[in-house]
This record gives structure tokens, C-alpha cells and sequence, in this order.
């Protein structure tokens, strides 16, 4: 395959059809086309799962299996110390420099801490669970201690998804984690319970422990072939207090974002029954058609920001930035309505009751889409310098969201919790574009109007 011949994203020589079809292929608009249907078929698998688990366990143990994956999501992004985001900055930016021991070294010393990180978690996760008296004899228990060997794999799937990215290899990043993993989900809880498996969380979470490992370890072959292919062998170059310095702002922002993604459900934990973090659960599962969108966008373009930089190739980064932004929103506002359009049918397969979470799920898409209108500023200020900047934006925004979800929660229930993260992901958002134009000049479309309008 031509993606094949390419290293960080450019083509080797190539016949003229197969020059003209890399280049095409290797275009952020077309790249992010890719990213989404790939996404959008994942959420499928993801979405298929949801629907068959919320049937075969029920509201309660369905509840519980949310609020466990949650915090296996949660601590396995946190675990790459930042390594996963910091492979999209610093690999392209060697490999435009030619410092390949550089990238040799942070390609096995990246993978090596997410396994680490992910153990150290793990361990700390089950030290607190155990600390909390009943939590690991209670229904919560089995679930809690199967998802502490998942944290470590999901961690380094996460770097390996990051790796790939920096490469311009999109496809190779998102389909292992987000279509093979999520298949696998669904065909394993599928087959335990036709051979006779109790449907319950405890269940669910050993079939997404088979998965992941599955997953993570195809994805971990494919990559080193193509690795091996496009870096030759060579000294490595360990520049951790570099990494460090930059991944561990970036790790924090991560969890910080992770933890702002899940915090309603989190929150809604604490205050209600598990029934109706189950509803809200299920609305949040079909408002990520909706947040795929950035994600695509992100995924193609984060790491050609980085390599633009490194060339010095100023006029390029800004037609990225503003061409992310426009067409990030319009893409998200298109796919919000549509979402919306059928929400209702697709909130049914999961059972009667959760057509109740219509209104959650309008909120949240609502809030995605004006949250788009900013551009990409979290990729600016990631990707460019301003991490540290990043993070304390994210931390103050997860900070708001707890705060609008503790306060509206007990007065209108699960709606309480889709408004506050709505509002503090809209603030995150122009946060962050304020401070990229701040510290890097990069302005997107929609500042533009506002200073005029001002």
C-alpha cells in the first residue's frame, strides 16, 4: 500500500497514480474523512453493544457496568503520563529534523511508562477501593478487580492509537481500539451469555478485559511492521526530562479531560440510582456521534500542526488552524441535527424508559456544537507549547462542570447534570481558543467576528 512508503506523511517516490493517490489520502480533509467513518462504524459496534447489554443486564447492573468503564477509561488515558498526546508533538518534529534516535527512543520508552503508569493505577485504584470498606464485597467488587487488569492494556492501546497518529497513519490509530475492541466487546458478552454466563457487569467487564488485550496486541504487530519499514534500526536517545516536562501538563489536561468527559456520569453516581445513571449513560453513548467529529479532526491535523512548526512553515499552520475550524463546526452542527432527527429511534432499542433521555441527549449535542464554533485551540496549545495552559483551562472547566452538576443534579435530576457540562464545555472552548491566539497568534474564524463585533 502507498501509506505504506510514507514516513510521517511523505510519499517516497511513487508511479504518477500512485503519487496522486497518497497525496490525496494524505490531505487532513480527506485523512478526516477517514477517521470519522471508521469512528462512525466503531460507534456502531459501540452503540450495538450498549443496546444488547442494557437488554440483557437490566438498569441496575447496566448502571454499574457504566459507572466501572468509566473509571477504566478515565485511568487508562491517565496512565500514558501524557506520552500518547506527546508522540502527535515530538515524533513529527524529529522526523522533520532527521533526529531519529530521538524517536527511537521515545517509541520504546513511551511504551514501557504506559505499561507502568497503567499497573501503578491499577494498584492505587484497588488500594482506595479497598479503603472504602464494602465497595469490593458489594456488587461493584468483582467488576472493580477485573477492571484493574483492563487499565494497564487500555493504557497502552492509548499510546500505540498516539504513535500512529504522529506517523499520519489514522486508520491504523483508531481502528484496533475503536471497531476491533468494541466488536469484540459486543461478539464476546454475546457468545458468555448463550454459554451460559450470568448477564451482569461483572460479565461485561471480563469480556472487555479479552478484548482489549486481543486488540491491543494486533494493533502492537501492525505497527511494528510498519515501523520497521519506514525507521531504520539505529541508536536510541532518551530525552525524558524534555518528554517529561511537556507529557506530564499534557497527562494532567488528559486527565483532566477524561474526567470532564465522565464527570456527570461520575457525579450522577454518587446522587441517584444506578436506573438513572443507565438512562443518562445511554444518552451520552449516542451524543459521541457528535464529539467524533472533533476527534477526526484531531487526529488528522494535531500532529501536522507540530510538523509545520518544526519547518517553520507559519503561513501553512494558520490555513490548518482555520480550516480545522470551519470545517470542524460545520461537520458537527450537520451530524448534531441529524443525531437529533433519530434520536428517538435510537434511544428505543435500548427499552421504553430511556426515550425519557431525549432531553439530555438535545443538551449535550447542543453544547458540542457551540463548543465547536472555537476551533482548535486545544490542539494549538498541546501540539505548539501553552500545555501547562491546557491543562489549567481543562481543570478549571472539569472544576465548573462538578460544581453545575452537584448544584443542578438534586434539582432536575439528570437534565441538572447534561446542562452543567454543556455550559463548562462551552467555556472550555473559548478558553482555549483565547489563550492559542494569546500565546501563538493563531486566531480562529469565529475570534475574528467577536473582535469585530467588539
Amino acid at each position: 500500500m502507498a501509506a505504506d512508503k510514507m514516513i510521517a506523511g511523505r510519499p517516497a517516490a511513487l508511479p504518477p497514480f500512485e503519487t496522486i493517490l497518497a497525496r490525496l489520502r494524505a490531505t487532513p480533509a480527506v485523512s478526516a474523512l477517514g477517521v470519522f467513518s471508521v469512528r462512525i462504524g466503531a460507534a456502531g459496534f459501540a452503540y450495538g453493544a450498549q443496546v444488547i447489554m442494557a437488554r440483557m443486564m437490566g438498569g441496575a447492573e447496566y448502571g454499574i457496568f457504566a459507572t466501572v468503564w468509566v473509571w477504566i477509561a478515565i485511568l487508562g488515558h491517565t496512565a500514558t503520563l501524557g506520552l500518547s498526546q506527546g508522540a502527535c508533538r515530538f515524533l513529527p518534529a524529529d522526523q522533520a529534523l532527521d533526529r531519529l534516535d530521538s524517536v527511537r527512543g521515545f517509541l520504546l520508552g513511551g511504551a514501557l511508562a504506559s505499561l507502568a503508569g497503567g499497573f501503578a493505577l491499577s494498584l492505587g485504584g484497588l488500594a482506595v477501593a479497598a479503603a472504602q470498606g464494602g465497595l469490593l464485597a458489594g456488587p461493584y467488587g468483582t467488576p472493580i478487580l477485573l477492571a484493574a487488569v483492563v487499565v494497564p492494556l487500555f493504557a497502552f492501546q492509548d499510546y500505540l492509537e498516539g504513535v500512529a497518529r504522529s506517523q499520519n497513519w489514522p486508520l491504523l490509530a483508531i481502528a484496533p481500539p475503536y471497531l476491533l475492541r468494541q466488536g469484540l466487546i459486543m461478539a464476546t458478552m454475546v457468545a458468555a451469555v448463550l454459554l451460559g454466563a450470568p448477564a451482569e457487569a461483572w460479565v461485561a467487564i471480563a469480556c472487555t478485559l479479552a478484548a482489549t488485550g486481543l486488540a491491543a496486541a494486533l494493533q502492537a504487530a501492525m505497527l511494528l511492521v510498519r515501523l520497521r519499514r519506514a525507521l531504520p534500526a539505529g541508536p536510541r536517545l532518551y530525552r525524558w526530562r524534555l518528554w517529561l516536562g511537556a507529557c506530564l501538563p499534557i497527562a494532567a489536561g488528559d486527565l483532566a479531560a477524561s474526567a470532564f468527559g465522565f464527570v456527570d456520569v461520575v457525579i450522577l453516581g454518587f446522587l441517584l440510582p444506578p436506573e438513572a445513571v443507565g438512562l443518562y449513560f445511554a444518552a451520552t453513548r449516542i451524543q459521541q456521534f457528535v464529539a467524533f467529529v472533533h476527534y477526526a479532526a484531531s487526529a488528522t491535523t494535531a500532529q501536522r500542526l507540530a510538523a509545520a512548526r518544526a519547518r517553520g512553515d507559519e503561513a501553512g499552520l494558520g490555513r490548518l488552524v482555520r480550516g480545522q475550524a470551519r470545517w470542524t463546526f460545520l461537520a458537527t452542527a450537520g451530524v448534531g441535527l441529524g443525531i437529533l432527527a433519530v434520536a428517538p429511534l435510537l434511544l428505543g432499542l435500548f427499552g421504553e424508559a430511556f426515550r425519557a433521555s431525549l432531553p439530555v441527549l438535545a443538551i449535550l449535542v447542543a453544547g458540542s456544537v457551540a463548543a465547536s464554533l472555537f476551533g482548535p485551540g486545544e490542539d494549538v496549545l498541546t501540539m505548539l507549547g501553552g500545555e501547562r495552559l491546557c491543562a489549567g483551562i481543562t481543570l478549571a472547566a472539569l472544576a465548573l462542570a462538578a460544581l453545575l452538576c452537584l448544584i443542578l443534579v438534586p434539582w432536575l435530576g439528570v437534565a441538572g447534570a447534561a446542562l452543567g457540562v454543556a455550559a463548562a464545555q462551552i467555556g472550555r472552548g473559548l478558553a482555549m481558543a483565547l489563550g492559542a491566539r494569546a500565546i501563538h497568534g493563531l486566531a480562529t474564524p469565529v475570534l475574528g467576528l467577536l473582535r469585530k463585533a467588539a
